[in-house]
Formats: structure tokens, C-alpha cells, sequence
């Protein structure tokens, strides 16, 4: 899941089209109370409940194993079928007990669910913590400044990282242990920004605050609690929310986006000029939003625009497969057939799963024996 970072004008929705939850046979034991009000520390965020550790003896521990076989059972029980099936859902972040429950989950929920079974497995686990990430999605485009997370688990010598997320495009750097109180504020975090695109601020400003007590050191609950005050009208708290996060971290896009929306509402033309100069700065020596400004360069069909940016992101950048086949599909679309093979090419040697490799090795492969150049469709999934 994404510890989300608001804009200030935008709102995240949840998806649509997600199949039902499946049935569950245990009585739910949660609190029943409204979940604005509910903030559960990490002890119960992470409870297994019965009927979950029941099936982790069953089909993980019972059989015995060294730590990689109980690993694998682990994945296949959360994963397949014949397991909890959970279908990933973005409409909250849930408890491992809520997830469990819903057998639905984002990748939060998932994430804290793998980790809470693997430490009752006897195996070494953590959430970690990537600090940004590009992803696609085919209805909301790419989103852009949000950090990720994902599960680590370490077997001897080796550690494996399991991750729920397929649109990830690029990663601003390696994932990283936290521990369990920084793992509590990407939950409480999340929650109150599911909660203010809801509408609900108190419960939202709840949740955020909680969020800042348990890490105040991080960075997207502090820029969230800046954009909910702004949306209420506190003008005098969005800007202590606000500067406490850029004091924190003051090339994180988000923060100086909404420093600038702040002062221009507020009728502070020189503090706002002053944060548009230094938002202009970051997002010169920025990637991830030179790769952004080549998309928005693609859709208007000015390619020789898109190859500049490309090119920008992986001066950068140089080593993300998906700037190199971003510029590919730029060469391709803009007429330059061999540029556009040996970008392919070195995004297909950049790819870092089997499945994103195969994915630019059949194009490249298509690209070698393309005729000409009338039809645009062969490089244009992202």
C-alpha cells in the first residue's frame, strides 16, 4: 500500500468492480465501534486471530521443514486458492484480523498480514519501507510520490522480499527495514487519508495525529494533516503540519505542492513564489517527475518533447528499466525505429523480474521484425 500523500485539490477513490468478499465461518470478534474513533495500537493491528493461526499450524508449522519450505507453504496458504485467496482492495487499510476476516486487503494490510504469520512461524520479518515509487494504473494514470511497502522475511543469509503490488513503473531506491512503530504510522496514516476522502475530518484528524505520535518523523502524515487542515479552513495548523514535513524532508514533492496551494490561498504572494522556485528546483533534478513530464508530453503527441524528459529522467536515473522503455516507445512513436530498439534492448537488460523482462524481450522481438512504422499499438502498455 501507498502511504498516501495528498494533493491538496485531490482525493483518493476507492476502486471499483471488486469481487465480493468471501464468506468466513468464524463469528467476527472486532471492535464494534465506529472506525473513525477506532485506533488500534500495533499489538492489535497485528493480532492473529483463532481461526488464522488454526490454519498457520495446520498448513505452515505442522509439517515441519527448515525456514524456506515453511516460507513457501506461508506464500502458497496467504496466496492461492486453496488458501485465504485474498483479493487486494483498496477501499481501507484493515487489520490483520480484519483482512483476514474480509479475506480482502491493499498492500498494508497484506504486508502486515504476512509479516505477523511469519514471526508465528518462527521465521525473522518486517515491513519495509520504500520512500517513493512510480505506479500505473490504466483509470488514474500515474501515480507519483508515494512510498510503498512491502514484506521482508530473512532465511539465514538470504532475504526474501514478497510483494502484493504489480504496477509498480520504478522504485526510488531499495526497500528498507522499519520497525513496528514506524509500520503503525503507515497504518494510522492511512487511515485518515482514507477517511478525509471520505470526508470525515475529525475521524481523519485522529488518525493522522495518532499517526505523528507514534513516528513523528514521518513525513506523509504530517503533509496529510497539513492538507485536511487546509481543507477546514485552519490556515494557522496547516502551516505548522505543513513546515514540520518539509523541515522533515524538504525536497518531498507533495509537501512543497501544497506549501505553494497554501500561501497562494491565503493571499501570501511572496512565501508562495518563494515555494514554486524551490518546487521548480527539485522537480529539474528529479526522475520520477521528469518521467512524468515525458508522459504528459506522449499524450499530446509531442515526442521529440517526451525523448527530452526520457532522456532527463535517465541522466537521473540510469539504471530504471522502465524510463529506458519509456524512451523506447518515444523513439518509436516519433519515427526512429533503431533508437527505439536499442533503448528496448537496455530496458530488457534493466528488467527486474523474469516477467518484466520476457514483457520488453517480446517487444524488442517485435520491434526487429517491424516492417514500418504506420502503427503506433506495439510499444504503447506501460
Amino acid at each position: 500500500m501507498y502511504a498516501l500523500a495528498l494533493a491538496a485539490a485531490l482525493a483518493a477513490a476507492p476502486m471499483e468492480g471488486l469481487p465480493a468478499p468471501a464468506t468466513v465461518s468464524e463469528p467476527s470478534t472486532l471492535p464494534t465501534v465506529q472506525a473513525t474513533q477506532y485506533i488500534p495500537g500495533i499489538d492489535e493491528v497485528l493480532e492473529i486471530p483463532p481461526g488464522l493461526r488454526a490454519m498457520l499450524q495446520e498448513r505452515v508449522i505442522a509439517p515441519g521443514g527448515n525456514r524456506e519450505k515453511r516460507l513457501e507453504r506461508l506464500a502458497a496458504m496467504v496466496l492461492e486458492a486453496d488458501g485465504l485467496a485474498l483479493a487486494y482492495d483498496n477501499d481501507r487499510t484493515r487489520t490483520v484480523a480484519e483482512t483476514f476476516r474480509d479475506r480482502r486487503g491493499n498492500c498494508l494490510s497484506f504486508t502486515l498480514l504476512f509479516v505477523a504469520l511469519a514471526r508465528a512461524a518462527g521465521m525473522e520479518a518486517n515491513v519495509q519501507e520504500v520512500s517513493e515509487v512510480l505506479a500505473w494504473y490504466r483509470d488514474a494514470g500515474v501515480i507519483y510520490g508515494a512510498s510503498h511497502v512491502n514484506a521482508g522475511i530473512r532465511s539465514g543469509i538470504r532475504l526474501h522480499t514478497l510483494d502484493l503490488e504489480r504496477n509498480i513503473l520504478a522504485m526510488r531506491d531499495s526497500p528498507r527495514r522499519i520497525d513496528d512503530t514506524r509500520a503503525l504510522a503507515h497504518f494510522r496514516n492511512n487511515r485518515g487519508a482514507e477517511l478525509m476522502a471520505a470526508g470525515d475530518l475529525g475521524g481523519a484528524r485522529a488518525q493522522l495525529d495518532a499517526a505523528t505520535e507514534a513516528d513523528p518523523g514521518f513525513v506523509p502524515a504530517w503533509n496529510n494533516l497539513g492538507v485536511l487542515e487546509m481543507r477546514a479552513g485552519n490556515i494557522e495548523a496547516a502551516t505548522r503540519a505543513l513546515r514540520t514535513a518539509w523541515s522533515l524532508a524538504p525536497e518531498h514533492t507533495a509537501t512543497l505542492s501544497n506549501l505553494v496551494k497554501l500561501y497562494e490561498r491565503s493571499g501570501q504572494s511572496r512565501e508562495a513564489a518563494d515555494f514554486v522556485a524551490r518546487l521548480e528546483q527539485v522537480r529539474r533534478n528529479d526522475p520520477f517527475a521528469q518521467f512524468v513530464l515525458a508522459l504528459g508530453c506522449e499524450e499530446t503527441g509531442n515526442y521529440a518533447c517526451a525523448v527530452t524528459h526520457y532522456r532527463n529522467a535517465i541522466r537521473l536515473q540510469a539504471r530504471q528499466h522502465a524510463f529506458h522503455f519509456g524512451l523506447a516507445r518515444a523513439y518509436f512513436l516519433g519515427g526512429e525505429l533503431d533508437l527505439a530498439r536499442r533503448e528496448m534492448a537496455r530496458a530488457a537488460r534493466l528488467g527486474d523480474t523474469d516477467r518484466v523482462r520476457e514483457m520488453y524481450r517480446r517487444k524488442l522481438d517485435h520491434l526487429e521484425r517491424w516492417p514500418g512504422i504506420e502503427d503506433g499499438h506495439a510499444l504503447n502498455a506501460r
